[in-house]
């Protein structure tokens, strides 16, 4: 099995809540619920990425385009 990277990630403590609840129901730990999620985003941004390659479009650039970031603005 590839190793694996181990960070440290805050977060409200409801979406803590719903996620727990949300992985109970789908017989997953939260941290594997939370992997299940990115890979599903990951997944579905490619086939974005493909999909205007495809037609012509040009696709957001990174940290660009709606819900980008990380929630920190510096002002």
């Amino acid at each position: 099995m590839a190793e694996r990277k181990a960070f440290l990630l805050r977060m409200d403590p409801q979406l803590w809540t719903e996620l727990e609840a949300w992985a109970q129901d789908e017989l997953r730990s939260v941290n594997g619920q939370i992997e299940f999620l990115l890979r599903e985003a990951i997944q579905r941004r490619r086939g974005q990425a493909r999909r205007a390659a495809a037609d012509g479009s040009v696709p957001p650039a990174a940290g660009q385009g709606s819900g980008g970031g990380n929630g920190s603005a510096a002002s």
